[in-house]
């Protein structure tokens, strides 16, 4: 490799590293197949990707035309990376209360404008003792099982199937009375999103989100 220099500023070749590897992203090739088509080794695209060599402009241009790429569109790309818009189930974390699962679909995203939840009740457990108040709207639907709800003076035994949708600053519960678990698909919008809890806390007969 006569036409790199060891980096001297890690940063820096970071930076490149970063953006090499997101020209490749967005144009679905691997590391063999860039170096292939730029005629250099495989472990030069992965040293630069790696931040371990800086190249020259030269050899950066040459990687580049084989994409082809020019230098102008490759440092004027936004590095961040693209949202995440696919979650399988061990990305859901548990924000429950340890009696109630909660599982919240894409928590990793910034700025969520709405909570969607995987609950599950075991038999006879409930969201606490006391109801739950939140700013916004809250809905879901019963996938399996029974679900006990209460807004305010009102109370309906859910079934598979059954769904309820309600004010969030109306106080409300829920309780599985059921020998089974029951299973709830549940949307919340509410503000901010990110403070949103499944279930009262110890000694707080409200809970605000």
């Amino acid at each position: 490799m006569s036409d790199m220099d060891v980096c001297s500023e890690v940063s820096d070749a970071g930076d490149l590293g970063a953006r090499l590897k997101l020209v490749r992203k967005i144009y679905g090739i691997s590391q063999r197949q860039l170096a292939r088509q730029a005629g250099v080794t495989n472990a030069t695209v992965s040293f630069i990707e790696q931040g371990r060599v800086s190249p020259s402009v030269g050899s950066l241009e040459k990687i580049l035309n084989s994409v082809p790429m020019s230098l102008a569109e490759f440092f004027s790309l936004e590095l961040a990376e693209p949202e995440q818009i696919f979650f399988r189930a061990n990305e859901m974390p548990d924000i429950g209360n340890g009696r109630v699962f909660c599982h919240l679909l894409g928590g990793s995203r910034q700025g969520r404008a709405m909570t969607i939840l995987r609950k599950v009740f075991p038999a006879g457990q409930d969201t606490g003792s006391g109801q739950l108040l939140l700013n916004g709207e809250v809905g879901g639907i019963v996938i399996a099982g029974e679900l006990e709800v209460t807004a305010g003076s009102e109370f309906a035994l859910l079934e598979e199937g059954d769904g309820y949708y309600l004010n969030a600053r109306r106080p409300h519960r829920f309780r599985n009375p059921g020998s089974i678990d029951c299973v709830v698909f549940s949307a919340v919008a509410a503000t901010p999103s990110s403070n949103i809890s499944c279930a009262s806390r110890p000694n707080e007969p409200f809970y605000k989100g």
